[in-house]
């Protein structure tokens, strides 16, 4: 055999690679890789910033306004612009060239069709005033199965479409929060003063009955105290999409991760699942949005745990692969064990007290493929479709050049701008993120639905 047709790991010389290691590392040496990274971080994030070092969203065309946006003829749309002189008019980068919009002029342009059009089309999306927003978690405890990037597609997706969307990251590496241009200085602009105010809340009450009892209080420390002043407004931030809002993350929000516990422990009472549901609806946050999407850690903490307990919605992304449908079984598997052991202690308490058990709930529960190549991965995913049935999404997220592009410079496809390619590889790319929406919608409207009925029952 000709040793130039040997495998590179053969004939390797110790000397060579020993004079190729370079010395060892230490702690200090973390710290120059870790401030490599953010600056490198810094500059992919800064292509997509403005003069002003904000992050800015793209112009919509006439063609995507009316192909994707506001279901009417191109010419219908010129000709309404003619007769309304006082709605946006666009602009054109040439002489004569089409005309461009920016997203918040769209969305007056929508209103004015919803108010003027045809009612028999959906210029506005379902949404029963009567009913609180709908919470999503994206969650799956194996990492890269594409569970942030179906989340922010999924709440750019609603957005164009027109809701109100907010985005809450609990994941703390901040991916969601670098795709939306979010600045976190610290954990005090994340969840964490929220679920801490929850904490502080229980506490007193706690304390009041160990008062009663002749027992002396349990400390309020600094940290309680100081998220006992702050509600969801303190830390929701606007977005470059005019109806997308943010709570964003940052390293320090994985502190949560261990003083959970320690508050737990310091107060058996408090029902830490319950924190941000409780105040999310507390703050009013359900009535000023449509959808809250939460963006879950890679890991079924107690953040994730918080996220999986407020949503009404659990939305499982995952690969066409043995290896991620097995983690993905296990995370289902490891879901039950923690949600029914967290409603089994709590009902022994309230049989005992004749109080309401506790009992989870949620209005749905998909998984979706990601990442998916049918040449590769048809048969793997038609399998998995036979086990897992109706709880598998029948869209299957495609990887297309147009999804790495988007990527590598952080930002979504539907901020991608046509031109870059063209309008049938543009068409093809949003394609798959489309339908999956068009699946997720179908959920959200169906539920929205059923509960308007409910509602019309119970009135009866």
């Amino acid at each position: 055999m000709s040793t130039t047709s040997l495998p590179p790991y053969f004939n390797l010389s110790p000397k060579a690679a020993m004079n190729e290691l370079g010395a060892p590392s230490g702690t200090a040496d973390l710290a120059s890789i870790a401030e490599a990274c953010r600056r490198g971080r810094n500059d992919l994030m800064g292509r997509g910033l403005d003069e002003t070092g904000a992050k800015t969203l793209r112009p919509f065309s006439t063609w995507e306004i009316t192909k994707y946006l506001i279901p009417v003829a191109p010419a219908h749309f010129r000709r309404v612009l003619r007769q309304n002189p006082d709605l946006p008019q666009g602009g054109s980068e040439t002489e004569g060239g089409a005309k461009w919009f920016s997203f918040d002029e769209v969305l007056r342009l929508r209103a004015h069709f919803a108010a003027e059009g045809s009612k028999a089309k959906n210029y506005l999306p379902y949404r029963p005033a009567n009913l609180s927003a709908k919470i999503v978690a994206v969650a799956n405890f194996k990492g890269g199965v594409g569970k942030t990037s179906t989340c922010a597609h999924l709440a750019m997706s609603a957005a164009l479409d027109g809701y109100r969307v907010l985005m809450i990251d609990l994941d703390s590496q901040g991916s969601m929060t670098s795709i939306f241009g979010g600045q976190v200085a610290d954990e005090w602009d994340t969840v964490f003063p929220l679920l801490a105010r929850h904490y502080g809340a229980a506490l007193r009450t706690e304390n009041q009955r160990r008062i009663d009892r002749g027992e002396p209080p349990l400390p309020l420390d600094d940290s309680i105290a100081e998220g006992m002043k702050m509600t969801a407004a303190d830390v929701i931030k606007p977005t470059h999409w005019p109806n997308i809002d943010l709570i964003g993350a940052q390293l320090n929000l994985y502190w949560s991760e261990f003083q959970i516990p320690v508050w737990r422990m310091q107060s058996r009472s408090w029902k830490l699942w319950n924190a941000l549901g409780d105040i999310l609806a507390e703050d009013g946050v359900l009535n000023r949005y449509d959808i809250v999407f939460l963006d879950t850690p890679p890991a079924l903490g107690y953040l994730t745990i918080n996220g999986l307990a407020a949503a009404d919605v659990l939305l499982v992304p995952f690969g066409a692969s043995f290896l991620e449908f097995d983690s993905t079984g296990r995370f289902f598997d490891m879901l039950h064990s923690t949600f029914s052991s967290i409603e089994e202690g709590e009902n022994m308490a309230a049989r005992a007290l004749g109080t309401e058990e506790l009992a989870f709930e949620w209005d749905a529960v998909r998984a979706v493929i990601t990442r998916y190549d049918s040449a590769q991965q048809a048969e793997m995913a038609t399998l998995i479709q036979t086990y897992m049935g109706s709880t598998l999404s029948p869209y299957r997220q495609d990887f297309t050049a147009l999804i790495g592009q988007a990527g590598e410079q952080v930002h979504g496809i539907y901020e991608a701008d046509y031109r870059d390619f063209n309008r049938e590889t543009y068409a093809r790319g949003r394609a798959t993120f489309d339908e999956t929406y068009a699946a997720f919608k179908k959920l959200l409207i169906g539920i929205w639905h059923r509960e308007t009925l409910a509602v019309q029952e119970a009135a009866q």
